[in-house]
């Protein structure tokens, strides 16, 4: 008996299927692209064949993400908030505070001491800060977006951005390199600039980090320079699973388990 989530963003969808002892047994990251009905299908097709299973084998399904109610075949759709929470939970117990940041929204998400989810504040009205922004500001230097987590090294870190607004910070960008910028440098103001939008997402609901263990999920958890920038604004250690964009995807998949097996659910989702 097997149980598939799936996490459907702006940038990549995201499959994720589960045993009934809850082992990760397959996962598959596509690009959304244009249309997300068909990057849902290639998702899950591809998680699927790398797990060699069919779709009688799949117990339940369920989704999430913004475009969560277009997965056909689903038992659920569940909230991105409940499914990042489970997803990080699973995979690094210990956390009190999540970050995630996505392709189009970012979330930061407090729990207590049970695991439960505390609080939570979101920053989902403006791509400032999101892969969305750092996809525009590698096309504005001209880099790969892989490229980019590893260019503010060596950076003296003086530059800073004015605007974190995705349209003018490309503008901005294109103009300091006009004038001769360093390609570290700016990408060091980039960073810091991600950071600081978080922390302030951060400190509305938590103001003391102190004693709060912190991870972060989603895409741009693999870059390096956000991350390193992230640690020192909020002067914390950042724990980072091994594959950061497929944990909501991943809770979306325990839930679907819960579910079909028929259990209590400690972090009961919000549909």
């Amino acid at each position: 008996m097997y149980f598939l989530g799936i996490d459907i963003g702006s940038l990549s969808c995201d499959t994720v299927i589960i045993d009934q002892t809850s082992g990760i047994v397959a996962s598959a990251v596509v690009p959304t692209g244009a249309r997300n009905v068909k990057a849902i299908e290639r998702s899950k097709a591809d998680a699927m064949s790398l797990a060699g299973l069919i779709d009688e084998d799949i117990a339940a399904l369920v989704s999430t993400g913004y475009g969560r109610r277009r997965v056909a075949g689903r038992s659920a759709a569940v909230t991105e908030i409940s499914c990042h929470a489970r997803g990080i939970l699973h995979l690094l117990p210990e956390t009190r505070l999540l970050i995630d940041i996505g392709g189009q929204d970012s979330k930061a998400i407090v729990f207590d001491g049970e695991g439960n989810v505390a609080n939570f504040s979101m920053n989902d009205k403006c791509a400032a800060g999101t892969g969305r922004f750092l996809e525009a500001m590698a096309r504005a230097l001209e880099v790969d977006i892989i490229e980019l987590a590893q260019l503010d090294r060596g950076a003296r870190g003086e530059l800073t951005l004015s605007s974190m607004c995705t349209v003018f910070a490309e503008s901005e960008v294109v103009s300091l390199i006009a004038d001769g910028a360093e390609v570290k440098e700016i990408v060091a103001g980039l960073n810091r600039s991600v950071a600081n939008r978080v922390q302030s997402m951060v400190k509305r609901i938590a103001p003391d980090l102190s004693c709060l263990p912190v991870a972060m999920s989603g895409g741009v958890a693999y870059n390096e320079g956000v991350v390193r920038s992230l640690q020192t604004q909020l002067d914390v250690e950042i724990a980072i699973p091994e594959k950061p964009d497929i944990v909501g995807a991943l809770g979306a998949a325990l839930v679907a388990r819960e579910r079909a097996l028929g259990q209590g659910e400690k972090r009961r989702p919000t549909e």
